[in-house]
């Protein structure tokens, strides 16, 4: 009977680390990448809640190393886990996550526990640390929290993986009882203030059983925003293409596990590298993991900028591709929780966020909704946050209605809400079916919907479910419509 119960309760522990802990009606996590707490805050209330978003991901909270010019990656070197960084302290922070749960967006802050800062010198908090001798006082951590000093030469070597240090960083031993106390209170910390759950950075580099360990040490969330008994959700950096020494499944038994493959397999189809036509069985055909494993995504910060598995991965650099790979990521049913990148424009692969002396500039946004101050803010462009609509609309409906040309167009229904269409060689000009009821549609990748009026395109479906689809596959290369999107006019 104990053993029944113990085995009960690691099942709920486990399922409840897989809930994304979502307002019901909603989807997407976007990565609001190096921006400021406060800009973040206003955000949630004035787009990302009543657009139908999820959920932010945050950069790393707790305090990093000063670097000279500022580097983005200075963020992912902690000094101690104060929370006090360049997007904000303690007070901005709390301030940022209660007026986001009060708009319905959860809140993920991107969690660096594999290692210490390989810099010395001075926090953002005014702590110090020194590398060499392993000191790190504002945490307390010393020479005995860490592993022995290692080099990572040999990704075929787990172990290696595990317990050396990636590009030099000092390798935390979370095997040991004091490292994991420390990190414990500092997830609690965070949750007290009402996070959601955690990206867990460089979790290849743990060993499994220390972070299912630290997972099931951390409190449940705050009931102030959370229903009682609700787990953190936990989506961890494991990138494994499948010859990877370590496997992605080894942490599917406590969390989840963000997809790689979809990012790589997604930007070679859109960039003419893969036939469309294959995309008929995407999903767990093509290696993804089973939809509850994992967190879907076509880019991050590092992808963003040194690809992946050999290939470019599609960015703001590549605006029509990359919103084509976004739109087809929202409309395919595969993908229980999928994540989405807002960022800034640069020109070398270090560079920071837009700034003034080093302090971050907030993004300006134009009368057409978009960022300047050097913000790109991918989310803000109407073929996304229409397409984040469009998910919403028709969660739960199948894949149906599946068209090809036998190659490089594609379009498809999800049930009778909604309808897409892709092509990345030749315009599409046929009659097709939608599965929509009769009526008129705004395209919602080449037009906004507006008291019942479009900006863009509008379809006509016919008393069967039928539509004349055109698609210019030199201007967006796709087109979406679904039932919320009636029109009686053209704008």
């Amino acid at each position: 009977m104990r053993s029944t119960v113990l085995l009960l309760v690691l099942a709920t522990t486990c399922y409840g680390q897989k809930n994304n802990n979502f307002h019901p009606g909603r989807n997407s996590i976007v990565q609001m990448f190096e921006w400021r707490w406060d800009a973040i805050a206003d955000e949630c209330e004035k787009f990302l809640g009543p657009r139908g978003f999820a959920g932010v991901q945050i950069s790393p909270p707790s305090e990093n190393v000063i670097i000279n010019a500022r580097p983005w990656w200075e963020r992912y070197q902690p000094v101690s886990y104060h929370l006090k960084t360049r997007s904000g302290n303690l007070a901005a922070l709390r301030d940022m996550i209660r007026r986001c749960n009060k708009a319905g967006v959860r809140v993920y802050p991107d969690l660096v526990i594999n290692h210490m800062s390989a810099t010395r010198g001075t926090g953002t908090a005014e702590n110090n640390c020194d590398p060499g001798s392993r000191s790190y006082p504002a945490v307390p951590y010393g020479g005995g929290d860490f592993h022995r000093s290692c080099p990572l030469n040999n990704y075929g070597d787990p172990a290696e993986v595990r317990n050396c240090e990636l590009v030099g960083l000092p390798d935390l031993d979370q095997s040991k009882q004091y490292v994991r106390d420390k990190i414990v209170e500092y997830m609690n910390h965070l949750v007290d203030l009402g996070v959601a759950g955690f990206r867990v950075d460089a979790a290849k580099h743990i060993w499994p059983a220390d972070l299912e360990a630290i997972y099931g040490r951390v409190k449940n969330l705050n009931t102030e925003f959370f229903p009682a008994n609700s787990r953190p959700f936990y989506y961890q950096e494991v990138v494994d293409f499948g010859g990877d020494a370590v496997k992605r499944e080894e942490y599917l038994g406590f969390g989840n596990v963000l997809e790689f493959r979809h990012g790589f397999e997604l930007s070679k189809a859109f960039q003419g590298n893969n036939p469309l036509k294959y995309l008929h069985n995407w999903g767990t055909e093509w290696g993804l993991m089973k939809p509850h494993d994992s967190v879907v995504f076509v880019e991050n910060h590092d992808t963003q900028r040194s690809g992946s598995g050999g290939i470019t991965i599609l960015s703001y650099k590549q605006s029509k591709q990359y919103k084509m790979a976004v739109a087809f990521m929202l409309a395919h049913p595969h993908g229980h929780t999928t994540k989405l990148f807002s960022g800034y424009s640069y020109n070398n692969n270090d560079q920071g966020p837009p700034n003034n002396n080093g302090e971050i500039l907030g993004p300006g946004v134009k009368p057409d909704n978009t960022c300047s101050n050097g913000w790109v803010c991918e989310h803000r462009w109407s073929q996304i946050y229409n397409m984040v609509e469009f998910r919403n609309v028709v969660h739960g409906t199948p894949m149906a209605n599946w068209w090809t040309d036998g190659n490089q167009q594609i379009a498809f229904s999800r049930g009778n809400k909604g309808f897409v269409a892709f092509t990345v060689s030749g315009d599409i000009n046929a009659d097709l079916q939608t599965g929509l009821p009769a009526g008129s549609y705004c395209d919602l990748i080449t037009g906004i919907h507006i008291n019942n009026s479009c900006t863009g395109k509008v379809v006509k479906v016919d008393g069967s479910g039928r539509a004349h689809i055109q698609v210019n596959a030199a201007l967006d290369g796709a087109l979406a419509i679904h039932v919320n999107a009636r029109v009686q006019s053209k704008l």
